[in-house]
Order: C-alpha cells, then structure tokens, then sequence
C-alpha cells in the first residue's frame, strides 16, 4: 500500500483544511459510528466538555466544526470527546544528548494514517506535528521549544474522556516547558490508557501515563512502549513485543558514547522497526524532534524528510508499505 505524507502549511484553518477534512471524513464516520461503545455523544455534551476542560481550543473547534460544513456527527467528532478505541503500538525516547532530541516509532496500518504534517498558529504560536483525526497530534513541536508524542498504554480499559490526540493539540498550542505540559495532561480526562513523554529546548523531560479509571502517573522515565509501569494486557504485550522493546531502549541509553544517530539507526532496525505489513500493521515512520531549533526529520530505511518550523517546505513524500519495506 501507498501512504502519502504531505507537508502543509496553514496558519489559520481553511481551505487546506477543509480538503484534509474531504479527504478523510468519510472514513472516519465510518469508525466513528461503527467503533463506539455507546452512541457517539450529542454535540451539546461534547461542546460542554471541551468548554469545561480545555476551553482555550472552543474557539478553533467550533471554526473547524463552521469548515466540516456543520454536519452533525462531524462536529461530535471533532471534540474528540468519547471516541472509539483505537489501539497503536510505537516506542518512544527523550535523549538528553549534546541536543535534546525525542525520538519514537508510529506503528499502525497505514491505511489508517493520515500521513500529514501541519505546520499551524491557530492560537497565535506556531505548531509543526504530524496529525490525527483531522486536528489532534500523534507527535510534534511547538516554536517555544517544547516536543511531545505518545504511546498505547497497553490496557484496554475504555472510559469518560477524551481522545489523547486532541490532548497533545492542547499541550502543543498553550505550553512552553515540560513541567507546563504535565500540569496540562493530568487535568483533562482520557477515554483510554496512553504514554505521553514531553521534551523541552532545556532538556527537561518527563512520562506521563494516563488512563481514564485511575490517577495519571507522572514520571522521570525517558523511555515509553505500550505498558504502564508494569504488563496488564499480556496477550497484547507478547504481540507487540512492549517489554522487548522497552528493554532494548535502555540498554542503548546506557551505553557510553550512544549518538544521535546511532540511536535513530536503531529506530530503523528490530526490534523496535516493525514490518507485518502482511497483516496491514507496521511501523509507518521514525519521526526525530530537536525543541532547541523547531527541527524535525522523519525517517524510513533509506529516507528521509526533514522540515523545521522556520523552513518549511511544503509538498508531497510517497512511501509504499509491503514486502519491499519490510525487507529495507
């Protein structure tokens, strides 16, 4: 399969994201509807939760609500209040080298991803970040020098609270410092179990692990794959191999003279690349943050994109996932 990743830049939301929208709603109103535990909530319990717990993004939903045409069970979608469960696996680390650096692995079905890179000031600060379900972050950088991406927490637990994109959105788009990021994480609800490391230009860093049925978990670890301090879904663990991976990322880190690009070779490489592109899962990119300098790079064997916040180039990166990835 090919995933087309395209770099866009748009300060404000319009056409560019209104054509985003065009090209993934129906699909996504496929999910939605289908994947739910309950009936998707009513927009008027969706809007009031966003206005309780994240008031300062109300303006930019509703603007983006106005774009998606104000289709009913669109705008319930874009609250991202309740979704459906969605399970990723992905690796991640903070490497407090000679220029901080986060660094992690999205592993997904790539006919899944929206493979967009959005370089935005909705909010009068500049954000670059890869995005998910339409205007949520999967992993990004803002201009104050402050990095963030996630991880599935391993539990399947499913509760009252948002979807953990919008949550790296909210962080991205009003937090300057890690310890502010954290502050933010731990105050706003989540309707699934989820790994959130942040990194800022200093090098401060922390992990945070939340999940909706119990406290979040705020702590120094630089390294998170898709468990919560201990295994809690085994079945899950053995197939996505969390603890190998975990184990790995710290025996790297402990190694003396470990550089930069030593350790995003190893994002490239088992046990932290996956390729079951059989089975439509895998690792669909290496994405690398450096918050000093609003710099980024994605990677894939053999390639690379690499984008800033102040250059910024916009246009389109072809990858085709299959047989010929997997043996890259």
């Amino acid at each position: 399969m090919e995933l087309i990743f395209r770099s866009v830049a748009e300060a404000e939301p319009g056409q560019k994201w209104r054509a985003s929208f065009a090209r993934h709603w129906p699909s996504y109103r496929s999910w939605y509807l289908a994947g739910g535990v309950d009936a998707p909530p009513p927009f008027a319990v969706c809007l009031a939760k966003l206005r309780h717990y994240m008031p300062e993004l109300v303006f930019t939903y509703q603007r983006l609500c106005d774009l998606a045409g104000g289709e009913d069970m669109a705008t319930r979608f874009l609250s991202l209040y309740r979704p459906p469960a969605y399970l990723t696996a992905c690796s991640q680390i903070a490497w407090s080298g000679a220029r901080p650096m986060l660094a992690r692995n999205y592993d997904y079905s790539p006919a899944l991803c929206e493979g967009q890179l959005l370089l935005s000031a909705w909010h009068g600060r500049r954000v670059l970040a890869m995005t998910d379900c339409l205007w949520g972050v999967l992993d990004g950088v803002n201009e104050a020098g402050l990095a963030v991406s996630l991880t599935f927490g391993g539990r399947p637990v499913i509760g009252d609270g948002f979807g953990v994109p919008l949550l790296l959105r909210y962080v991205l788009e009003f937090c300057d410092r890690a310890k502010d990021a954290v502050a933010y994480l731990t105050r706003v609800p989540i309707h699934m179990a989820y790994n959130v490391t942040v990194l800022d230009r200093a090098g401060a860093f922390a992990t945070v692990m939340l999940a909706p049925d119990r406290e979040p978990s705020v702590t120094r670890l630089p390294i998170a794959a898709n468990h919560q301090m201990q295994v809690e879904w085994a079945d899950y663990a053995r197939a996505t191999a969390t603890l190998e991976r975990e184990r790995f990322l710290f025996q790297r880190l402990n190694e003396p003279g470990l550089s930069e690009t030593r350790l995003l070779a190893d994002f490239l490489a088992p046990p932290l690349y996956t390729a079951a592109f059989a089975r439509n899962f895998g690792t669909l990119y290496t994405a690398a943050y450096w918050p000093a300098d609003g710099s980024m790079s994605l990677l894939w064997p053999g390639d690379r994109l690499d984008q800033s916040i102040a250059r910024f180039i916009e246009g389109e990166h072809r990858r085709r996932y299959g047989r010929a990835v997997a043996r890259a």
